[in-house]
């Protein structure tokens, strides 16, 4: 049975997906049926008599491309067998399997994955004589990272650790040439790792125009989703796989380019017409995911930005209710404002799993993790770990868990892991001598009886030097979480990870949220029963939804919360010193306020600081909004009464504990 087009689609879908010849940009906006839109051009193609193998479906996750396949399915009636469906780097290891002989392979070229790569990484390191564990050189898994970054933006890799490490600049030279030799061990092994499958996807096109011919023969309609996604060397394979016929249809959306960290670059949809003169450019500007108060404010805001294709979405949903607008003086009352919100909407109807909290960062969450627990609210964290489950997190634990009990085996070893000169046997050994004293004081008073070999003595004198400093006097535990990263964690986090100040806010976060709670031992048992609280609601059907904005792109939910919407912290303090990074920060703040279907809340603080001791300023992107916008009404003021909620019968949150100090600010 034919489809009766010019009924399925609307009046921005139907010329796309009836006249998508040739060279086609399509700038789709948020809600606006963009998927619909692709099947339906896959199925009119087939219909139209288009064999399923002369058509090249480029998504960037197996999951959409699954979705687009099951939908013309059904669309047609009939599965497209033969048709060329998938990610890039899934159509990139078919095309380099079928040609890995010239591409210098033998019959079969192995993929290995990113632990595989990294482990050659590092056993290049050593044969070129650079010490793994030097803090002179940044870890694998970073130069790993660089490399891939270097790759997929087409740049040196002396380039790239400009842009990605510059602490490690000096050392530049040294680890491009790792990266040479790291090339030349794969293709001698023949391996291929994931980057590869892009790359060499396009040497067999640059190198080889007889296979350039054939498969851009073979392939007359190449569609690409998310187009504002791809990165160089993807938007170079695009143009070379459709030199004969040109028929590319590429769908995407500027304002929601939010990746440049992985390389997207936002120039490929910019410069579309560029690439390919005389390029149709269709809108789907139709949304049907949010109110149109809320596209209102999202209009408002992405207005801003220089570097676009001007467009204004426009709502096919009855009228709702404006965005509010939140203030509270500290996170932690921000979080206690987010959670009565929360409390009242449950009793209004709405589902939890219908809720979502979104924030720029991960460290931004965790007074809100803090109060959702003390509720008993379950939730689902996204995009990360939650707060106390974060590996740099339960490092400074560890070492406040090892003062206060030298038999803490766990502890221990992870503590002393991380120091120069020390592995698992040699944590081994100083553990069994650690155990033997009661306490820390004991510890330390008695340490010259310890056997210290050589390799251990800078690492162990590391840690000595930590439990001093801990043994002395401190009112607090947040002066514990400092002294520890002071004196131990900071370099070490410097020194091993590139997103190091990321995982350092995390520490200050910890170190503010403790500057109150004075019981140590108190304060160590209730991070141990964050656990049984996960386990404990892990099976809850209705679950909120907690997620950085990245994480979130391609969801929606009936009501949003953005969180911490202060300056510094959203835009990104580092976007400041980035081109563009700006323009990507008002992206990413695009990209959350659509997520929204029907309520939208705004929300920041009007003190910051590790104990809140300093004023801060909204988000630019905030005062960038028409007030008249928001509704910013006495109901959402910081001197608003909290609502009654429900807390979890099952604690007793009447004690004095670190989860029950919120109530003190």
């Amino acid at each position: 049975m034919a489809i009766d087009f010019k009924k399925e689609l609307n009046e921005e879908q139907y010329p796309v997906v009836m006249h998508g010849d040739g060279p086609c940009l399509v700038l789709a906006g948020a809600g606006s049926g963009k998927t619909r839109t692709i099947t339906f051009r896959v199925a009119y193609l087939l219909e139209k008599g288009i064999p399923p193998e002369n058509i090249l479906l480029l998504t960037f996750t197996n999951k959409a491309a699954k979705e687009m396949a099951d939908r013309v399915s059904k669309l047609t009636g009939q599965s497209p067998k033969g048709l060329w469906s998938g990610t890039f780097h899934h159509i990139g290891y078919r095309l380099v399997q079928t040609y890995s002989k010239l591409l210098g392979f033998p019959s079969h070229i192995t993929i290995i994955d990113s632990e595989d790569s990294r482990n050659l990484l590092t056993q290049v390191m050593k044969s070129e004589g650079i010490d793994t564990k030097s803090k002179k050189y940044p870890p694998v898994n970073v130069i790993a990272d660089i490399y891939s970054y270097a790759r997929n933006a087409m740049i040196s890799v002396e380039e790239a650790i400009d842009i990605k490490r510059p602490s490690a600049f000096g050392v530049a030279t040294e680890i491009a040439n790792v990266t040479r030799v790291y090339e030349a061990r794969k293709r001698e092994s023949g391996f291929a790792d994931f980057d590869d499958l892009l790359c060499l996807w396009l040497k067999l096109l640059e190198e080889h125009p007889d296979v350039q011919a054939k498969l851009s023969g073979q392939f007359n309609y190449v569609l690409v989703d998310e187009y504002q996604d791809t990165n160089r060397v993807q938007a170079k394979i695009i143009q070379k796989m459709a030199v004969v016929h040109g028929n590319v249809l590429a769908v995407g959306d500027d304002a929601q380019s939010i990746y440049s960290f992985r390389a997207a670059d936002i120039a490929n949809i910019l410069d579309f017409e560029k690439h390919y003169p005389g390029a149709k450019i269709y809108h789907l500007l139709n949304n049907y995911r949010s109110s149109p108060e809320i596209l209102a404010v999202a209009n408002h805001v992405i207005k801003q930005n220089e570097h676009q294709y001007k467009k204004e979405l426009l709502s096919i949903l009855a009228a709702h209710e404006k965005p509010h607008l939140i203030k509270a003086d500290t996170a932690e009352l921000e979080a206690e404002k987010i959670a009565d919100s929360i409390n009242t909407l449950r009793r209004e109807g709405h589902k939890l799993s219908e809720i979502a909290i979104l924030f720029r960062s991960t460290f931004h969450s965790q007074p809100l993790e803090v109060e959702l627990t003390r509720r008993g609210v379950p939730f689902d964290y996204r995009g990360g770990q939650r707060f106390f489950e974060r590996a740099h997190v339960k490092d400074i634990l560890a070492y406040l868990r090892a003062f206060t009990a030298p038999k803490d085996s766990i502890a221990w070893h992870r503590l002393l892991m991380q120091q120069e000169g020390i592995g698992p046997e040699s944590a081994r050994k100083l553990y069994d001598q650690i155990k033997q004293f009661g306490s820390t004081q004991d510890l330390l008073h008695a340490e010259n009886q310890f056997e210290i070999e050589k390799r251990w003595a800078g690492g162990w004198a590391v840690v000595k030097k930590t439990m001093w400093e801990l043994s002395l006097k401190h009112e607090t535990v947040g002066e514990m979480v400092r002294a520890v990263n002071e004196c131990a964690y900071k370099q070490y986090l410097k020194s091993e990870f590139q997103n190091a100040d990321d995982r350092l806010k995390d520490v200050e976060q910890l170190a503010s949220f403790t500057d109150r709670i004075t019981d140590l031992k108190a304060f160590l048992a209730e991070t141990a029963l964050q656990e049984q609280h996960r386990a404990k609601t892990a099976a809850a059907d209705d679950r909120l939804v907690l997620s950085t904005i990245h994480q979130s792109k391609g969801l929606e939910w009936d009501t949003v919360f953005l969180i911490n919407l202060i300056a510094g912290a959203f835009p990104n303090e580092r976007a400041s010193l980035e081109e563009g990074g700006i323009e990507e920060e008002r992206r990413l703040f695009y990209v959350a306020l659509t997520r929204a279907r029907k309520n939208l809340y705004l929300s920041y603080t009007l003190l910051g600081g590790k104990q809140n001791d300093f004023v801060v300023s909204p988000s630019p992107f905030i005062e960038e909004i028409d007030q008249v916008l928001l509704d910013v009404g006495r109901k959402n003021s910081s001197q608003e009464p909290s609502y009654t909620y429900e807390p979890d019968p099952t604690v007793d949150w009447r004690k004095k504990s670190f989860l029950s100090s919120v109530d003190e600010f």
